[in-house]
């Protein structure tokens, strides 16, 4: 089993991007999944998580309303989509997968300990 994440890049303040995380050997109803993401110098954060066969989501108060976590079993990937970013979402963002299925959107978010398998990452650099 693999996560494979890709799609950061350098972008100007405002710009929008897509996150893809190919996830090979899963099936993704079998998994809640999340996206986090670190800051040089910080702890890794949940940004957005969604349930088991999306029944739940979440989303980090910093980005409500900016950024959406969705998933395509046709293609065994999940996304974040990113837009009006900020300098301050600069960081490395790594998706992930969870079999704590009992737990919900909001729990999983504040708790990487949660996720068992984990991408690569991608960075994302948001500058003028």
């Amino acid at each position: 089993v693999q996560l494979q994440a890709s799609g950061g890049g350098l972008v100007q303040p405002g710009s929008s991007l897509r996150l893809s995380c190919v996830a090979s050997g899963f099936i993704l109803d079998d998994y809640s999944w999340g996206w986090f993401r670190q800051a040089p110098g910080k702890e890794r954060e949940g940004v957005s998580c969604v349930t088991t066969k999306g029944g739940g989501t979440y989303n980090e108060d910093s980005v409500k309303g900016r950024f959406t976590i969705s998933r395509d079993n046709a293609k065994n990937t999940v996304y974040l989509e990113m837009t009006s970013l900020k300098p301050e979402d600069t960081a490395v963002y790594f998706c992930a997968a969870s079999a704590r299925r009992q737990l919900g959107a909001w729990q999983l978010c504040r708790g990487p300990s949660f996720f068992r398998n984990w991408g690569q990452g991608t960075l994302v650099t948001v500058s003028s």
